[in-house]
């Protein structure tokens, strides 16, 4: 990152706020609304009064001969005059700003929030007696009242303070922020109201005021760290972060839109939708189509209902820089040192040029919308069942890539291995920008006859591993339920295999096959980190799992194969035969006999082994054995393993 210039000043707040008013200060448009309560606002006020710090100020200089380069805004209440083109850009001190602008220059009422958050409308005053007693609390001198200048009790009945005209603000030694840099005609039609009432001594009041607090307003002086024109865009993301510790965080789709803004596109518009386009595809806008694309019948949303903007722009990123790296590389007078290199990082989206994204983002969102099918026919329906959310990022990009190529078996046999060796080489979990580089350029290519990608050669599962997969926090985890599914697995109770119809009507979702109750009932009693392993579990409909309730094996099975019949005995659960059921639990594979014997320890080992031979059928790799756990710090050694009679698994 090149250096940042600045520089360090310090301005009169009465200059800040009057540049404000002109639309020489302004707001670069990734900076949020004015939301700040009016007891901060007071305090805020309160501090300023008596000369007490209030923290430096951060703008960027815009670049005046070339064009700003975001999009920007004027302060809140800024009248019409002040758009226009601004000389500095504020990063850091709009809530102080705008407040102090709304209430000590504009002539307006303010609107703000309570502290429970309701809208309200504000005037502000100092009242003259409190600020000059030395004794009390400069922040109880100031105060709000509502738009008609009345405090009010005994539900808005009586009228306990009234300043609505100038003579009652005189009257009750009351005086109006708004006038905080404007005091003399105040000052003078103050004096002419008491001399009237022949008090003239009640200047020498206002004058002692004056002196002692509202020229602290006028001499207040505002540090102002000045960052250079030619800060880069990271830069200033970065320093926005840094800054605005108590907001939500920048992110790069925001600091884009400010930047395409500039060149008159509405980013925005595309992701959010814009609801006055006469194009039904613009008004909803990509997240909206995304999040409901490929979702079933019944169902809010589909599995792409998390895909965020910043994922959108990465899989661009990808096709971009892609592209850059490719031309480079024709260019026969370029050195290998001089190709781009392909990215998806956060100043890779800084760097996007709007011409890019326009290009590529039709076909990204048609490769986000393939890989949803894709994921359907992987038997992955909803968001909660997605392995990895980041996997989704080079998945659309392939898929945008390659176009029509995706509707060619033999390539979606391919990606689907290029998927699955990803979810089970756990690949996908940090630091995961250089993999998707990696893929965009290499999983094309392999469909094209080129060499094995690295995600598949590195897509390997330990035999150990099953072990230690307790919860829906592991990819691999809701890999293997998923697996399950697409090799065919049938309900015990129904019959019928688990497409995604059959998946929502029937409330599929991982249950023991061993029952927790039972597990937990034996002597000794069986360890949880033993019992609630993935090797346990299976995809089971919500009916099914109620009959299997809390009894050994041998016992739910005999109750399906003898069915249920009501009272006057109609059927209301057909029975089953043995061996139709063996082959519904097979589809699972569930080791039959040692499930019917309710060996526990033989059944763990056995169908760890029928898993592992279904990943291993799945990603092409054959599984080496290990005797170390996956995770590091994880809770389940061999030892436990070994004293509930189980055993790892060698692989053949």
């Amino acid at each position: 990152m090149a250096k940042t210039t600045f520089d360090t000043n310090p301005v009169s707040l009465q200059a800040v706020l009057k540049n404000c008013e002109d639309g020489k200060l302004q707001l670069p448009d990734f900076q949020r609304s004015w939301v700040w309560e009016e007891d901060r606002i007071m305090s805020l006020i309160a501090s300023v009064s008596r000369g007490f710090p209030m923290g430096a100020l951060m703008s960027l200089k815009s670049k005046i001969d070339t064009g700003v380069v975001f999009a920007y805004r004027p302060i809140e209440g800024a009248p019409v005059a002040a758009q226009t083109k601004p000389e500095q850009l504020l990063l850091d001190g709009q809530q102080r700003m705008t407040s102090l602008y709304q209430s000590c220059m504009r002539r307006h009422v303010v609107s703000t929030i309570t502290a429970k958050k309701r809208l309200v409308k504000r005037w502000f005053y100092i009242d003259i007696r409190k600020a000059l007693n030395a004794e009390a609390d400069r922040d109880s001198a100031i105060f709000a009242v509502p738009e008609d200048r009345k405090i009010k009790e005994n539900f808005d009945k009586d009228i306990v303070l009234d300043l609505s005209s100038a003579q009652l603000e005189y009257d009750s030694l009351m005086y109006p922020l708004n006038q905080a840099f404007n005091w003399d005609t105040w000052q003078e039609e103050f004096g002419d109201y008491w001399i009237a009432k022949g008090q003239p001594e009640m200047r020498e009041v206002f004058k002692q005021f004056k002196n002692d607090v509202l020229k602290n307003f006028a001499e207040y002086q505002v540090p102002v760290i000045a960052l250079g024109a030619d800060t880069s865009h990271e830069a200033v993301c970065l320093v926005f972060e840094k800054v605005n510790t108590g907001g939500k965080a920048l992110d790069a789709f925001e600091l884009l839109t400010a930047m395409y803004a500039a060149q008159g596109h509405k980013l925005r518009d595309d992701w959010l939708g814009d609801e006055k386009s006469d194009d039904p595809d613009l008004r909803l806008g990509v997240q909206k189509r995304l999040a409901a694309f490929g979702r079933a019948a019944g169902q809010a949303q589909g599995v792409l209902a998390n895909v965020a903007s910043t994922d959108f722009l990465q899989a661009v990123a990808l096709l971009h820089t892609k592209e850059l790296r490719l031309a480079a590389v024709a260019d026969k007078s370029k050195k290998e040192s001089d190709w781009p290199a392909v990215r998806a990082t956060r100043q890779s989206l800084l760097d996007l040029p709007l011409a890019a994204y326009k290009k590529h983002c039709s076909a990204v969102r048609v490769g986000f919308e393939r890989a949803a099918r894709f994921l359907r026919q992987q038997q992955i329906h909803r968001v909660v069942d997605l392995p990895y959310q980041t996997q989704l990022v080079p998945l659309a990009a392939i898929f945008a890539e390659i176009g029509d190529k995706a509707e060619h078996t033999t390539n979606n046999d391919k990606i689907a291995r290029w998927y699955w060796c990803g979810v089970f080489g756990e690949l996908y979990g940090s630091a995961v920008e250089s993999r998707f580089a990696k893929d965009i350029l290499e999983v094309p290519a392999w469909l094209d006859g080129g060499p094995e990608s690295s995600t598949v050669a590195d897509g390997v599962l330990r035999a150990d591993r099953l072990l230690t997969m307790r919860s829906r926090l592991s990819a691999a985890y809701k890999g293997l339920q998923a697996l399950l599914l697409r090799q065919g697995a049938i309900d015990f109770r129904s019959g019928q295999a688990f497409d995604q119809t059959v998946f929502f009507d029937e409330a599929v979702d991982i249950h023991h096959i061993f029952p927790k109750a039972w597990c937990e009932s034996q002597i000794p009693k069986l360890p949880a980190s033993i019992y609630d392993s993935v090797v346990n579990k299976t995809p089971l409909g919500y009916r099914t799992n109620r009959i299997i309730g809390g009894v050994a094996p041998s016992s739910y099975l005999e109750k399906l194969e003898k069915g249920k019949a009501g009272p006057n005995g109609q059927i209301i659960e057909p029975s089953i035969d043995k061996a139709t059921l063996a082959g519904y639990l097979e589809t699972h594979c569930i080791p039959v006999p040692e499930l019917y014997a309710n060996d526990f320890a033989g059944f763990m080992k056995a169908r760890q082994k029928l898993l592992l031979d279904l990943v291993s059928h799945t990603t092409g790799h054959a599984i080496p054995a290990s005797a170390e756990a996956a995770e590091e710090g994880d809770d389940i050694p061999t030892s436990m393993a070994h004293d509930s009679g189980l055993e790892l698994i060698e692989a053949d």
